[in-house]
C-alpha cells in the first residue's frame, strides 16, 4: 500500500510523538562496553574503599542486564506498567548478588551509574530521515515530543542536545523521569496533553510491537507507525495489534507528513527543504572522567574516625543568591513553553517558581521530625507546587520535565563556593583510608555531584546519599544509616558533620552516630547553636562545635594544619 494514501496518515497530526531508540537514533553495542561499565564501578567502588575485581563486576552486571530484560519483557504486557526507580535497577537486578556496602554505594550512585552506561554500552546515530521530518514538522506547524522508555532520560536528553536536536523537540518524556512504562498508555497521553492536544490528534512513531503499537493504540492515537530497528519484527510474544504503517527509516515517514491534509486547508502545503545531506556520524560521548587510584583502607590513628560523614550545604560549600541567573531560568522556561504554544512572561514565571519554593517549605515544616520524614519528588513540585493553579496542559509539560526543570533550578538558586578546609580534610582522609560519604538534604542530587566536580573533589568522596534520590530527609536516621551501610562503617567510630544541630546532629544520634560536629557559618545562627550545645536535649546537642572546616584536623591530630584558601 502506498503510505501517502493509507487513511490514519491522511490527516495531518497535532503533535508528531518519537521513540528515542529505534526511531531518532539507531543504536549499536560496543563488543568493548560492559567491560568498560565494569572498569568504571570498580573505580567507583574504590573511592568507597571497596576493592572487587572487575570480573566480579562484569558477571554481576551480565546476570543483572539478563535478568532486566526479562523483567521488560514482562512489563510489556502488563496494562500500565510502572517504572523502576535508578536505585531498584542496581539493588534488585544490577548488583542485586554483590555484598550490602558494595551494592548500597553503587544506589547511591544510581542516576549518573545510568547515564555513563548508556554511551559506554552502545553508540548512537541521528537516524536517516530525522532532520528531514522534523524540518517537515516545522514548516507545517506540527509540535514534536519524545515518548521513551528509559533507563536514564538524563543521557537521552544529553544525545539529543548533542546531535543539535534539542530545539527541535517541544516536550520530553521517559519512563524513569516521570515513573510509569510503555505500553502504558499515560505516556502518550501526557506528552499530548503538554503539546496542547489529545492523543487521537497525534501521530505516535516508535519501534517495539509489544510496548509502542500496543502503547499506541490503548492511548487512541490517530496513527501508529513502526521504523524497523532491532526487535520490530521480532516481539517478544505475539501481539494483536498492528500499526498503521512501517517504514524501514524514519525517512519513510516524511512524505506521508509533508502530504497530510490538515482539518482546515488555509495556505498550500510549504516545499520541501533539501535532504539532510552526508551519513550521521556517532554523537560524541563524554566518557566518565577518570580520577585514578584511591587509597586503600587502614586502620586509623589515634583519635582519628573511622568514617566521615559530611553534609553539604553549609558544611562543603556555602552559597549565595543570584537573582541574574534565577530570572535566566524564569526566562529559559518561559521560551520552552511558548514552543509547546503556551504564551508567558518570565516574570509570570520567576513569580510562579517562587510561590512553588514556598509551597515547599511550607510541606516540609508539616512533617513530624519523630517519624519517616519523606522528600518531595520533583513531578511532585513542579506539578503540584510550581504549576498548581496553571492550566492541566501546563502541569503536563512541568510533570514531563521536571527532572531537568530541577536541575536547571538547583543550579540557579544561588553560587556556591567551598568553604576553607574542606580540601586538606579530604585529602587528609585519603592519605590515611578514611572513607568519606556527603549525606545531604536536597532537591537535586545531581547538582550536588556536578557542584563537588567543579570543586575538583568529586574523586575523594566515597558514598553519596541525597534525600531527593533516597526518598527521605533529615532527621531521618534512613540517610545516615544508608552512608554507614555504603562505607561499611562502624556507627561508633563514624564522625559526622553538620551545621543545623536539629536536623544533623539529630539524625547522627538517631543513627547511632559516634561523634556528631557542627560547624558554624551555615544557615544555622550561631545562637541556635550554641543553645542545642548547652542544652540538655542529647538528641541535638553535638560533641564538637568549630568555626571552619579545618578544625577537624586539629581534633584528630591535636595540631592545628596549615589550610590554603
Amino acid at each position: 500500500m502506498d503510505p501517502i494514501g493509507t487513511p490514519a496518515l491522511r490527516r495531518r497530526p497535532d503533535a508528531l510523538l518519537l521513540d528515542f531508540g529505534g526511531v531518532v537514533f539507531q543504536t549499536r553495542k560496543l563488543p568493548e562496553g560492559r567491560d568498560a561499565v565494569a572498569l568504571h564501578l570498580r573505580e567507583t567502588l574504590l573511592r568507597a574503599g571497596h576493592d572487587v575485581p572487575a570480573e566480579t563486576l562484569r558477571a554481576s552486571l551480565d546476570a543483572g542486564l539478563a535478568a532486566l530484560k526479562d523483567w521488560k519483557n514482562a512489563a510489556g504486557r502488563r496494562r500500565t506498567p510502572r517504572e523502576l526507580t535508578h536505585r531498584e535497577i542496581w539493588t534488585d537486578f544490577l548488583a542485586s548478588d554483590l555484598p550490602d556496602p558494595v551494592r548500597e554505594t553503587l544506589a547511591g550512585n544510581a542516576g549518573p551509574l545510568l547515564a555513563d552506561m548508556s554511551t559506554l554500552i552502545s553508540e548512537h546515530r541521528v537516524r536517516p530521515g530525522i532532520r528531514d521530518l522534523l524540518n517537515a514538522a516545522r514548516a507545517l506547524g506540527v509540535r514534536v515530543g519524545i515518548v521513551s522508555n528509559a533507563h536514564s532520560g538524563r543521557a537521552h536528553r544529553s544525545l539529543l542536545r548533542e546531535a543539535g536536536l534539542e530545539d527541535r523537540v517541544g516536550v520530553q518524556v521517559y519512563s524513569d523521569e516521570v515513573g510509569i512504562r510503555k505500553p502504558h498508555p499515560e505516556m502518550i497521553a501526557l506528552a499530548a496533553r503538554a503539546l496542547g492536544t489529545a492523543p487521537e490528534h497525534c501521530w505516535y512513531v516508535g519501534d517495539t510491537q509489544d510496548r509502542d503499537v500496543v502503547a499506541g493504540r490503548r492511548a487512541g492515537a490517530a496513527a501508529v507507525i513502526l521504523t524497523r530497528h532491532h526487535h520490530t519484527d521480532t516481539p517478544p510474544y505475539p501481539v494483536r495489534e498492528s500499526a498503521d504503517a512501517v517504514f524501514d527509516t524514519p525517512e519513510g515517514l516524511v512524505d506521508p507528513l509533508w502530504h497530510s491534509v490538515p482539518e482546515q486547508i488555509a495556505d498550500p502545503v510549504p516545499a520541501r527543504t533539501a535532504g539532510q545531506g552526508p551519513e550521521e556520524v556517532p554523537i560524541r560521548v563524554v566518557r566518565p572522567r577518570a580520577y585514578g587510584s584511591v587509597a586503600v583502607r587502614r586502620a586509623p590513628g589515634p583519635g582519628e574516625p573511622g568514617a566521615l560523614l559530611l553534609d553539604q550545604g553549609g558544611v562543603i560549600a556555602v552559597s549565595s543568591a543570584t537573582p541574574d541567573v534565577q530570572r535566566d531560568f524564569a526566562a529559559s522556561l518561559a521560551r520552552r513553553l511558548e514552543r509547546v504554544g503556551y504564551a508567558t512572561t518570565t516574570e509570570d514565571m520567576l513569580a510562579l517558581v517562587r510561590t512553588g519554593r514556598d509551597r515547599y517549605r511550607s510541606w516540609k515544616s508539616e512533617h513530624d521530625e519523630d517519624g519517616p520524614i519523606p522528600e518531595i519528588t520533583p513531578r511532585a513540585f513542579w506539578h503540584d507546587m510550581v504549576g498548581r493553579d496553571l492550566p492541566e496542559r501546563v502541569r503536563a509539560f512541568l510533570y514531563a520535565e521536571s527532572a531537568q526543570l530541577t536541575l536547571e533550578y538547583a543550579d540557579s538558586k544561588s553560587l556556591a563556593r567551598m568553604r576553607t578546609g574542606v580540601r586538606e580534610v579530604l585529602e587528609h582522609c585519603a592519605e590515611r583510608g578514611i572513607p568519606v560519604a556527603v549525606v545531604s538534604n536536597t532537591v537535586c542530587g545531581r547538582a550536588v555531584r556536578d557542584e563537588l566536580d567543579r570543586f575538583g573533589i568529586a574523586h575523594l568522596i566515597g558514598a553519596h546519599v541525597y534525600s531527593d534520590e533516597l526518598g527521605h530527609r533529615k532527621p531521618d536516621p534512613a540517610t545516615v544509616r544508608s552512608a554507614l551501610t555504603a562505607l561499611a562503617a562502624d556507627p561508633a567510630r563514624t564522625w559526622f558533620v553538620g551545621d543545623k544541630p536539629w536536623r544533623d546532629t539529630a539524625a547522627a544520634r538517631r543513627a547511632g552516630i559516634g561523634t556528631a560536629v557542627i560547624v558554624r557559618g551555615g544557615s544555622a545562627s550561631d545562637e541556635r547553636i550554641d543553645a542545642a550545645a548547652a542544652g540538655e536535649d542529647p538528641l541535638v546537642r553535638p560533641d564538637h562545635v568549630i568555626d571552619e572546616m579545618g578544625d577537624l584536623l586539629r581534633l584528630w591530630t591535636g595540631t592545628p594544619v596549615p589550610l590554603t584558601t
